[in-house]
């Protein structure tokens, strides 16, 4: 079992920078592939970025959207996922929730429904 809880999230306006942590508990949470998705008001929820566990090289993935923009990373001492985002648009506003998998391979570390623990998400809002 693993426990997720994200914090970050507020009002930046374009252009502006914010970074999100998930913080995880659970005995074996460092053996997860964890993943960051996000969801707009009146549409589904996307894939942002997820980072593999160490021994699988620990690579980052992102969609194209963000990609040049955000980076993922992650900290096993501190237990913690980090999502630092920068040069934001007003369509990165959503709420952005992490997630926990088990190891995954790469063709399908977008794939929400490979997900099994998600947090309650934190609200990123863009907006001058």
């Amino acid at each position: 079992q693993v426990q997720l809880v994200e914090s970050g999230g507020g009002l930046v306006q374009p252009g502006g920078s914010l970074r999100l942590s998930c913080a995880a508990s659970g005995s074996t949470w460092n053996s997860y592939t964890m993943g960051w998705f996000r969801q707009a008001p009146g549409k589904e929820r996307e894939f942002v970025a997820a980072i593999a566990i160490a021994w699988r090289g620990g690579s980052a993935y992102y969609a194209d959207s963000v990609k040049g923009r955000f980076t993922v990373s992650r900290d096993n001492g501190k237990n913690t996922v980090y999502l630092q985002m920068n040069s934001l648009k007003p369509e990165d506003t959503a709420v952005y929730y992490c997630a926990a998998a088990p190891p995954l391979p790469d063709t399908v570390v977008a794939a929400m429904n490979k997900y099994n623990y998600w947090g309650q998400g934190t609200q990123v809002t863009v907006s001058s």
